[in-house]
């Protein structure tokens, strides 16, 4: 049953990949990395690259496309959590962070109101850097997401 699950990566200049890696061999679940090129090609057979073309969001699309309820998406992408929530996928940050149906609306207005101040000129948009922090965080979080998503398909 662990196999009908399938977690989904927005892999353009995902840190986790690693993590994601190490945590799907665990429970056995296949990892799909979807990136616009550059993936390195892997002999795991629990591990599959689709590359797309070029456009802007067509990683994105793919995996909103492909992804379906009680499946793991890996994104900092807001727009694509908030189009994999709504599918009914657990959906976590590279830092750990999870976007729910409860938080996602916020996480889309901060979304923004950030891209409005940068417009503007009132914020420069630097990003925090990543910390090991985040990567212990997302380590766990992952763990936690994956078993509930895992828990809720197999019978007891």
């Amino acid at each position: 049953m662990a196999r009908d699950i399938i977690i989904y990566v927005d892999a353009d200049a995902c840190p986790v990949k690693a993590e994601v890696e190490k945590v799907a061999e665990r429970h056995g679940v296949v990892v799909t990395y979807v990136s616009n090129g550059g993936l390195r090609p892997s002999r795991d057979p629990m591990i599959r690259n689709v590359v797309v073309s070029k456009g802007a969001d067509a990683a994105d699309d793919w995996i909103a496309g492909n992804a379906r309820a009680n499946d793991v998406v890996v994104t900092a992408d807001i727009p694509l959590a908030a189009r994999t929530v709504a599918l009914g996928a657990h959906v976590l940050g590279p830092t750990g962070r999870p976007f729910t149906p409860e938080t996602i609306g916020m996480a889309v207005a901060m979304r923004d109101l950030k891209q409005h101040l940068r417009e503007t000129g009132e914020s420069r948009g630097f990003n925090a850097s990543f910390t090991p922090k985040d990567r212990s965080q997302f380590l766990g979080e992952l763990d936690r997401i994956l078993r509930r998503a895992l828990k809720s398909v197999t019978p007891n």
